[in-house]
Order: C-alpha cells, then sequence, then structure tokens
C-alpha cells in the first residue's frame, strides 16, 4: 500500500510503500493524534523508518492494497 503524507511549510511530500494493512496504519495515525503524541513513526517495505512530527501534518493519503496489473487492458 502507498502512503503520502503532507508535512506544512513544506513543498514536498513524504511518499513510500508499506505491507502494513491499511487498517493498522489508519489505527497508528489516529491513537497518535488522539493522544497528542509529539511524532509518528511508520516503517516501509524496505524497512526503512519515517519519524513525522504529528505538529506538522497537513494530510496522510493511504492508496489502496489492490495488487498492481502487468499489461494491456482492453
Amino acid at each position: 500500500m502507498e502512503i503520502r503524507i503532507g508535512i506544512a511549510n513544506t513543498g514536498r511530500e513524504l511518499s513510500f510503500e508499506t505491507n502494513e494493512p491499511a487498517d493498522a496504519v489508519k489505527k497508528a495515525i489516529a491513537s497518535a493524534l488522539e493522544s497528542g503524541s509529539t511524532h509518528l513513526s511508520l516503517t516501509d517495505s524496505k524497512g526503512n523508518s519515517y519519524i513525522v512530527p504529528t505538529a506538522g501534518l497537513a494530510y496522510v493519503e493511504l492508496g489502496s492494497e489492490e495488487a498492481r496489473r502487468v499489461g494491456f487492458v482492453a
């Protein structure tokens, strides 16, 4: 699943692929925001960790969990 995170006052967004299910990612983001945590930690499919300050979150876009198709569509 692809995750795109917009950070306030930054011209670029953070975009990466993760193997986590969408529900787990939504739950982690919601709990970090509700608890007043200062940061959110996510891991991509290659094992890299991303720590994002919750005060700077502009938006979080979660892609579909559907696998990409290969080939031509008629």
